[in-house]
């Protein structure tokens, strides 16, 4: 089984689907291409495991497996095709992509304290969530 991401004329991501294994054939074509024929769109497969350019396995714990496209493909998201990664939508207008991982990362790293907080853009800064 493995999951593969719809993509719209700009490789924004419109539906993911469970299919066939990348290894089989369907009607002599690989599932990327088939699926992508069968639905007049680009299809690009996409790994549940992979977050942050680290592959997950079994408790949600990282466990050395290869990454896949830096980041499971998520309605919204972009694929670019130059990091061959999905990319997720950009929260706010001054995080800045780390493309490494293709994660957006806020100017001001999240306070470790272990409160709760908001990002508040207009102040660039993580506002303490009150209770």
């Amino acid at each position: 089984m493995a999951h593969y991401a719809f993509l719209d004329k700009n490789n924004i991501v419109t539906e993911v689907i469970v299919g066939l294994d990348e290894t089989e054939l369907i009607e002599g074509l690989d599932p990327e291409t088939w699926y992508g024929n069968f639905r007049g769109q680009k299809c690009v497969r996409t790994s549940y495991n992979t977050r942050g350019n680290v592959h997950y396995g079994e408790n949600n714990a990282p466990d050395g497996g290869i990454a896949f496209r830096k980041n499971y493909a998520g309605v919204g998201s972009t694929y670019d095709e130059s990091l061959d990664a999905f990319i997720p939508p950009k929260p706010f207008d001054s995080w800045v992509l780390v493309e490494e991982t293709c994660i957006w990362e806020p100017p001001t790293a999240y306070p470790t304290d272990n409160k709760p907080y908001v990002w508040d853009e207009p102040t660039l800064s993580w506002k303490e969530l009150s209770a």
